[in-house]
């Protein structure tokens, strides 16, 4: 299992957590917390939620509140973004527009947060003085790459607005390590899942969308013929590699992007095989359910599984959790909130 306070060998810094009432970012607040470090929130609730925050602080416990400042803001608004930097060290930006889907809908949308809003953060990153920041990327920068595994130097064009989005985020932090000796380290993230994840809404992800359909036995959709791969990752591998990359000493990491995966490839039809194997323990009956397919999704990679030694060999970064040990400890927190 994947210790943060061992990690950080108990050296205290302050912390700031953007989109830190998300999905990914409530489990680096939480994490944090529990090590002991000084953590800023910044977030908007435009994806994220108030309770995600207050499921954190109840986890961690009472002093958790003496260590954790939640400001309420935009990334698309400079103010915000100097007021969250003020007297941090490290930055984990997370706060973003996600969604190929919703990009596709919505570009503009996805452009002021996931550009914008991201640049508006480096600026005020540099002025801070933050020692490195840390950003989320995506697998969707590999776009029409047919290589397998994927590696971070060859990529493909982009698929989505939102690809595009991340590509670009990429290049302004290295552009701000040559320009002002910014240190940037992006992570490819690769289909998180895990507890806090939202199954509601039409840009829901797979994983929490599908679990709470099998449990209200409603139809699971599958887009296209299911033989569609992905490279599942549980949420506290995505810490972990987040918190490896902050307190890097290499000096080959400043600059550079790495994959955040497993290094396992599973098609939507052994998912949803899986899914309904662990959940009959939950309901005998839904062992019968079967999934109904429809047309392929716009924007979507074919195939997708990770190279993750670039990041094993330079951060450190060994996934504490598989695809099925990341779903039996998920899944009674998804099994909670549909009860």
């Amino acid at each position: 299992m994947f210790d943060a306070a061992a990690l950080l060998g108990g050296r205290r810094a302050r912390w700031l957590v953007t989109g830190g009432a998300g999905f990914i970012g409530s489990h680096l607040v939480e994490h944090l917390l529990r090590a002991g470090q000084d953590v800023v929130t910044l977030d908007n609730f435009a994806t994220g939620h108030r309770r995600n925050l207050e499921e954190v602080e109840a986890t961690v416990g009472p002093d958790a509140r003496e260590r954790h400042r939640f400001i309420e803001g935009d990334i698309r608004d400079p103010a915000a973004c100097r007021e969250a930097c003020a007297g941090v060290t490290y930055v984990l930006h997370q706060a973003a527009l996600g969604s190929v889907p919703r990009s596709i809908e919505h570009p503009a949308d996805s452009h002021a947060s996931n550009v914008t809003g991201f640049l508006n953060m480096l600026v005020a990153a540099r002025d801070a003085g933050a020692q490195r920041f840390v950003y989320a990327s995506s697998s969707s920068v590999y776009g029409d790459h047919p290589g397998l595994p994927k590696v971070e130097a060859e990529t493909g064009e982009v698929l989505s607005p939102y690809a595009a989005t991340k590509l670009a985020n990429e290049i302004y932090a290295r552009v701000f390590l040559r320009c002002y000796g910014l240190d940037t380290v992006g992570l490819r993230y690769f289909n998180v899942f895990g507890p806090r994840q939202d199954p509601n809404g039409p840009y829901a992800a797979v994983i929490p969308k599908w679990v709470e359909a099998l449990l209200r036995h409603d139809t699971v959709w599958i887009n296209g013929d299911g033989e569609t791969t992905r490279d599942f990752c549980y949420v506290t591998n995505a810490v972990q590699a987040n918190l490896r990359a902050a307190i890097a000493a290499d000096g080959a990491v400043p600059g550079e992007v790495f994959n955040v995966a497993v290094h396992d490839q599973t098609s939507l039809n052994e998912l949803f095989s899986t899914l309904r194997s662990l959940l009959t323990a939950t309901d005998a009956t839904i062992a019968q359910s079967q999934p109904q397919y429809r047309d392929f999704r716009s924007g979507d990679v074919r195939h997708s599984l990770a190279d993750v030694s670039k990041a094993r060999q330079l951060l450190g970064y060994v996934p504490s959790h598989t695809l099925r040990a990341g779903l039996q400890e998920a899944l009674p927190w998804y099994v909670r909130q549909v009860r």
